[in-house]
């Protein structure tokens, strides 16, 4: 029988990496797990509608560097770096409240998405942004596929949402593709996401998954 596997957890070690990048965490692994958990879902529901791509930990014994990936860096970063710095004190509020002990050097950097088009969270934000506006879910859907095809790197999109659609008693699901999307193939790089658009009559999901090629092996002369 087949299961449906996570294409990021797929392709962990062969074309992703772990989300969260530990080094010299002997006997700190409950504390640390349960600090990225809570401090993600922090971070997400605080950054939310400012297209975060990813949240990302790397960590020492005395280091934490929380790396956030997103398509309007200008709006977290705020005029000359205001909103890094109540991004911070934010963070370390947080962390007091619920008694997680951070590293002594916590440092926050933030990365542009040079293309949040062919971005899985990204677009997926994108449709929840359109849904939350009352637009027609099935102009939302042919509108997207189409920019994310546009786009020089993207092989392949599909988008599939589900819920009370257009406001319906019952719930049911749409589904949209255009290209390829080799879901076995391991070398093929496919980003994948899941949101939740949040509606007044209940939750859509969304999932959206983009190709962008296979990945090979640079040649050694």
């Amino acid at each position: 029988m087949s299961h449906t596997v996570h294409p990021y957890s797929h392709r962990l070690g062969i074309l992703r990496d772990w989300k969260s990048r530990w080094f010299a965490a002997s006997g700190k692994y409950q504390e640390f797990l349960r600090s990225d958990v809570l401090l993600r879902e922090y971070l997400e529901k605080r950054l939310h509608g400012q297209y975060v791509s990813a949240i990302d930990f790397e960590r020492n014994d005395n280091t934490l560097k929380i790396i956030i990936k997103t398509g309007r860096p200008g709006m977290i970063i705020g005029r000359s770096g205001e909103g890094h710095t109540k991004l911070k004190n934010d963070v370390l509020a947080f962390a007091k409240k619920n008694k997680i002990s951070l590293s002594e050097n916590l440092k926050i950097d933030i990365e542009e998405v040079r293309y949040p088009e062919t971005d899985a969270a990204i677009v997926g934000q994108m449709i929840a942004e359109g849904l939350e506006k009352r637009m027609p879910f099935r102009r939302v859907l042919k509108q997207t596929v189409e920019k994310v095809m546009a786009s020089k790197s993207a092989q392949g999109a599909k988008i599939a949402i589900s819920g009370r659609l257009g406001g319906a008693e019952m719930s049911r699901s749409e589904e949209i593709k255009r290209g390829n999307i080799p879901l076995q193939t391991f070398r093929a790089d496919i980003d994948f996401a899941k949101v939740r658009a949040n509606l007044p009559y209940g939750v859509i999901g969304i999932k959206v998954w983009i190709y962008k090629g296979e990945v090979f092996e640079p040649k050694t002369k």
